[in-house]
């Protein structure tokens, strides 16, 4: 989501660290990379020009031109300083003190507000509170069938009111439903516009006064850049945010509004969408995103999806069968599957520290994911017996799958090949020679 500033700044710290000993001038050439990168990657130049100034006055401190490693001890302050600028800590939602909360969802139209509501809607869920979606949107009809569609996929409650007049009395008959319900929740998707106007405000003050929401989140188009951070702005200041949420995140290569925003309003962001599916919505963490940006990848996120993916029944038979080599291609299907549920290929790789120095080196569609899935179809053209005996396959039984998969005879020769790697490198695993394996299958 970083790409570009990710990669030029690597290149900035990968020069410094390279030298024994730093002087004035080398930090002062080094910083002035930093602010054109962050520039170039849409910060808003105050954010820029203050960050900047923060990093150089601690990087010419003695204590880091005296130290064994001043290039780490300067990346090192250019992640603190980082962390300062998104926002120090995460904040979840503060409940009411009286169940249900409200939250509303404010945004322009086509910032992703009522798609972002069922996400919230499924992130709270998997927190193990229930919430009741209200559409609100009473100006674009297609904004409630989109949430009713959203919930009925989702299997989230949604209230909505047919031929409702009044935005304020379908909020309160909303809010009266989520306390029927027992819900936890409510959350508001309240109505746009393409513009900030006297109209909109007004509406949505009356909104909040009529009731008290826990929770006043703006949804942002990530991908608009500066425009988000005005936005952000003026909506602060007519109707009084509790928190944002960066949309489309995925979207764009450069980031500036996520490293700008939190810091020009004053607004903690709390949740960021990633993608398009419904659970591509995280918690915004400052210390986790400072170090994806630096390239150093974000292995507590990972961990975190691969908890809520991975089923701990299967985990420790496939333990089990590596332990007896006995890992087939069975089990290497259904480590696909639980691969592809945890999100694009691209975003799980970003979180492993040092990967992306590695994927510049790949080819161009080594991320895609497209190969996944037509690895997956080779493996289902496959008979039950032939994945659990690859050994089997045969001239005549590669033509078979290849027929039945759209695949060539090529591709089936390389799946095959990398298997049988794994394999190896799982025996070695087993015997207590990994390391030495992977190694070899390295070079």
């Amino acid at each position: 989501m970083f790409d570009t500033l990710t990669e030029k700044l690597a290149g900035v710290f990968s020069r410094l660290s390279n030298r024994g000993r730093l002087t004035e001038k080398d930090v002062d050439e080094a910083l002035r990379e930093v602010r054109v990168a962050l520039l170039e990657a849409d910060v808003n130049f105050r954010v820029a020009r203050d960050l900047i100034e923060s990093i150089r006055k601690r990087a010419l401190e003695a204590q880091v031109f005296q130290s064994l490693s001043p290039g780490q001890q300067v990346v090192k302050i250019v992640y603190e300083e980082l962390v300062a600028v998104l926002g120090e800590g995460h904040r979840g939602l503060e409940p009411s003190p009286q169940p249900p909360s409200a939250v509303l969802l404010l945004g322009l139209q086509g910032s992703g507000k009522t798609t972002t509501a069922a996400k919230l809607a499924l992130y709270l869920r998997r927190q193990g509170q229930r919430a009741l979606l209200v559409a609100a949107d009473l100006r674009r009809p297609a904004a409630i069938q989109q949430l009713v569609t959203l919930g009925k996929q989702l299997d989230i409650p949604v209230y909505q009111e047919s031929g409702a007049t009044s935005v304020e009395a379908v909020c309160r008959n909303g809010l009266e439903r989520a306390k029927s319900l027992g819900v936890a929740w409510a959350i508001v998707d309240t109505g746009g516009r393409l513009h900030i106007d006297d109209e909109l405000m007004q509406e949505l003050e009356q909104i909040k006064a009529a009731v008290s929401p826990a929770e006043s989140l703006l949804v942002v188009d990530s991908m608009t850049g500066q425009d988000a951070v005005r936005a952000a702005q003026e909506f602060h200041q007519r109707v009084g945010l509790t928190g944002l949420v960066l949309s489309k995140l995925d979207g764009d290569a450069r980031g500036g509004a996520a490293l700008s925003i939190a810091h020009v309003t004053g607004v903690p962001v709390r949740f960021v969408g990633t993608g398009e599916r419904p659970d591509a919505l995280e918690a915004f963490y400052p210390d986790r995103m400072a170090s994806r940006i630096l390239g150093m990848g974000d292995v507590q996120t990972l961990v975190e999806r691969a908890q809520q993916e991975i089923d701990e029944k299967q985990a420790k038979e496939l333990e089990r069968k590596i332990r007896h080599a006995s890992f087939d291609l069975e089990d290497f299907l259904q480590q696909l599957r639980q691969l592809r549920r945890m999100g694009p290929l691209t975003q799980i790789m970003e979180m492993i520290p040092g990967f992306s120095s590695v994927a510049r080196k790949l080819p161009a569609d080594a991320m895609d994911e497209r190969r996944i899935k037509r690895v997956e179809a080779i493996i289902l053209s496959m008979t039950p017996q032939e994945r659990h005996h690859p050994e089997l396959l045969n001239g005549s039984r590669r033509r078979r799958i290849a027929r039945g998969s759209g695949a060539t005879a090529q591709e089936i020769n390389q799946l095959l090949n990398q298997f049988k790697q794994t394999q190896k490198l799982m025996k070695q695993m087993a015997s207590g020679k990994g390391l030495r394996g992977l190694s070899g299958m390295l070079r």
